[in-house]
Order: C-alpha cells, then structure tokens, then sequence
C-alpha cells in the first residue's frame, strides 16, 4: 500500500535555544522536505507559549513557499474563530497567487493557548467558538462563489483576482469536525497525536456523511506525533525527553521543549509515571522497522489517504534524521521523483 507522508511543524523552541533557532530550523526542514519528496508542508499556529514559536502561519509559509519548489504548503491550522473569514481567504489567496496550486488552507477552532492569550489576540472577544461552523462555511462560499445574497461580503471584490484556489481542510480531533468536513464536503486531518482513542471511528463517519460538493470525493489524513531514529537506544533517549514534554504539559507548566539531555537526568515518580503512561498511546517513537510497522497499521485502521507526521524531538538534528529515516523508509522520492 502506498503510503503518502506530510509534514506538520510546530516550529518548537528546544531548551537551551532561542526562537531564531527554531524558525531557522523550520526552514532547513521544509527544505529537506521538499527534496525528500514529501507530500506537503503545514505549520501550526500557537500563542503564549515557549515550546512552540509560530503565531502567524501565513507569515511564515510565504518564507517556506519561497525556499521550496514542490512540495505543498500550508496552515495546519489556522484558528479561525480568531478572525474574518474574508481576511483568511484574502490571505491564502495570496499565497495561492504566490505559489500556485501549492497551497492548503487548514483550518480549526482551538484557540492554540490558554484563554487569557486567546482573550488577547482576539481582542477580548474570542468565545466565538460558536460560530466555527458558519465561518467554514464562508470559505467554502468566498472560494466557489456561492455566498448567499444575504450575506455581508456577496458580492464584494475578493482579491488577488486568480483562478485557482487554495486547497481548503478541516482539521479536528473529535467527530464535531469530522462531522462538519463532511456536511461541507471537504478534506479531514484527524489529530491523532491529541486523540489517540477512537480517531478512525471518527474517519469512518466522515467517509459515511461526506456530501459531495462540486464533485468533491472524501479525503482523511490521519497526523501522527512521530519520532524515528536509527538505534532502539537513541530512541529511548528521545521518547524520555518526550515524556518530560508531557509532564509539564500536564502541570501546566510553559516550558521550552526539553533537550535529550534534560530528559536523561529527569527523575520520575509514581505520579509522573502515571502521566507517561497514559500518554503513551500519542506517540510512534522507534526505529524504522518499528515505526514503519505501527504506522501501517494505523493507515490501515484508519482508511487514511495520507499521514501527517509531526515529530518534536529534543534536538534540531535528530528531528531532521527522523525525516530522514521515514523518507527513506516509504520510499518518498520513488513516489514524487
């Protein structure tokens, strides 16, 4: 079964290194994705916090575009209920111009920080959450031209002027998106990396409801927290510095990521374990048989179009050769010579 891979980049702040390091390495990955022979590139957007450095997608993807020839790029996501949905589509019409047919308009509802960051960035007026689903539905209108005639923006100039259109996603890790992507008739990307328990129930019921919208056919990607390396011992020493990450996730601690040295000198107790434990079923940390393994059974489970690979190791490069490895494991370049 071919497997097509993608990348999503939270752009992470390891310990020990300052925010320029982690966007020059954001960089130098999509550059390596793209001669890999990766499907596409996604950065995510986050605010308030200093493991991840990356508040304005669309900021950065015009970089990446330029830096790159042929892979994909895109919003993994954008959190819409911050914004317009004219001023989103504005914008990756933008990019679109900029690099056509190369671009993915992901979207989501989480605020990607804690309330009070989210109360900042949106002005004091972000519990839109509500309104979510009508703002999609704005793109899917802004992007076809079927807006209503009732609608604020029928009828309103919608610049660049172009004929192509980003490619438009629902990003989600409950059935309330994969829900919605249906109704809309437009891709999924499932977070398993969030929600490791019941994703391809979710997937099936989104095959199921899909609604066909200008010939629209369903297409789920399943994007999974992933970390190869070439020993089972430099694995281990990466999944530590991982379960540290979790920890302090749990305590609600805002922390750089940590470093593999960090997470070899973290002494666990019971609770902690406990967290770890949990936790566990996030994440795909191994070597590339062991990897290349699980991820097939998890493509397989979930009927998945494509996997989306989002690996936060405890070093720049070993994030890099984990990219790497999986390349060289599903063969990429064979598939997009």
């Amino acid at each position: 079964m071919t497997t097509k891979l993608s990348v999503l980049d939270q752009t992470p702040v390891i310990h020990g290194h300052s925010t320029a390091d982690a966007i020059a390495a954001t960089l130098d990955l999509a550059r390596l994705a793209d001669d890999l022979g990766y499907t596409r590139y996604w950065c995510a957007e986050h605010h308030g916090l200093r493991g991840v450095s990356n508040p304005c997608p669309e900021v950065l993807l015009a970089r990446i575009g330029s830096l790159t020839e042929r892979i994909r790029i895109g919003s993994g996501g954008v959190m819409l209920p911050y914004y317009s949905s004219f001023k989103v589509a504005e914008q990756f019409l933008m990019l679109e111009a900029l690099f056509p047919n190369r671009v993915d308009l992901g979207v989501g509802r989480a605020p990607g920080g804690d309330m009070r960051t989210a109360q900042a960035v949106a002005a004091g007026d972000y519990n839109r959450g509500d309104i979510f689903p009508q703002q999609v539905g704005e793109l899917v209108g802004l992007f076809d031209g079927t807006l209503p005639e009732d609608h604020l923006a029928h009828g309103v100039l919608l610049q660049p002027e172009i004929a192509t259109r980003p490619e438009l996603w629902m990003l989600g890790s409950s059935d309330f998106g994969g829900l919605l992507a249906a109704q809309l008739g437009i891709r999924f990307a499932f977070a398993h990396f969030i929600n490791a328990q019941y994703g391809h129930r979710v997937a099936e019921a989104y095959r199921e409801r899909f609604v066909s919208r200008n010939g629209s056919k369903p297409y789920l990607a399943a994007a999974v927290f992933v970390i190869c390396a070439d020993t089972e011992t430099e694995a281990a020493a990466l999944e530590r510095a991982v379960d540290l990450r979790r920890v302090q996730m749990a305590y609600g601690l805002n922390m750089p990521i940590p470093s593999i040295a960090q997470g070899a000198n973290q002494a666990f107790g019971e609770r902690e374990l406990t967290v770890i434990a949990r936790e566990k079923s996030r994440s795909i940390i191994g070597t590339p048989e062991r990897v290349t393994e699980q991820l097939h059974e998890l493509q397989q489970r979930f009927d998945a179009d494509e996997l989306i690979v989002l690996s936060v190791a405890g070093s720049y490069p070993a994030r890099m050769r984990s990219y790497e490895l999986l390349a060289q494991a599903f063969e990429l370049n064979k598939q997009n010579p």
